[in-house]
């Protein structure tokens, strides 16, 4: 909607108006009154504005950082408070505990591995296992370099989510990087709460 100035008239009632009133606090100091005007026009500019810098369409930028706003999954793994006992957290981390179960998820889409994972988790903690692996690979590299970013390892990124969520957050203390030896990046033992 375009506005339109006041015209003529309507700027002497407004005047007259205004002469009408009071303050409501004349102790203090009073700015001076002020003149509408009806139209005025923005001062000059002195300074020149910088010159852009000459690009091409598509260019991309070169100082631009990338575009993954979250830390790697490792570093959240690793900065993720020790909730299970800390002696045998330092054991887990050098690989001298050993899973008693595992599940591998190599192959599967998400929606396949989901419930499957969920399933042994829970049959897991019902048989009172502590320890096991999950073994989700490292995945391919499908990111194509476009405006919204693609992981590596799909089910590598989405299985610490899933074992936070219910109904398997209940149930799960820790999630860690396996040992290279129990597969490296491509892998996570699950420390699962005891049977209540």
């Amino acid at each position: 909607m375009k506005r339109r100035g006041l015209r003529p008239d309507e700027l002497e009632l407004w005047r007259k108006v205004a002469q009408t009133t009071k303050r409501l606090k004349p102790e203090r100091n009073a700015p001076k009154p002020q003149v509408l005007k009806p139209a005025l026009k923005p001062a000059p500019v002195d300074q020149q504005a910088p010159p852009i810098a000459p690009f091409q369409i598509g260019a991309g930028n070169r100082n631009a950082p990338a575009h993954d706003v979250l830390p790697g999954l490792s570093e959240r793994l690793a900065t993720a408070p020790v909730k299970m006992d800390k002696k045998a957290h330092q054991r887990l981390k050098r690989g001298k505990l050993s899973p008693e179960a595992r599940i591998d998820l190599h192959g599967m889409t998400m929606d396949q591995a989901h419930p499957v994972l969920t399933r042994f988790i829970l049959q897991s903690h019902a048989r009172g296992l502590r320890l096991v692996l999950v073994i989700t690979g490292k995945g391919k590299d499908r990111d194509d370099g476009g405006p919204i970013p693609l992981r590596k390892g799909v089910l590598r990124h989405n299985v610490p989510g899933w074992l936070s969520a219910a109904p398997l957050g209940q149930v799960v203390l820790q999630v860690s990087p396996a040992h290279l030896k129990h597969g490296g990046g491509g892998a996570y033992y699950v420390y699962l709460r005891r049977l209540r």
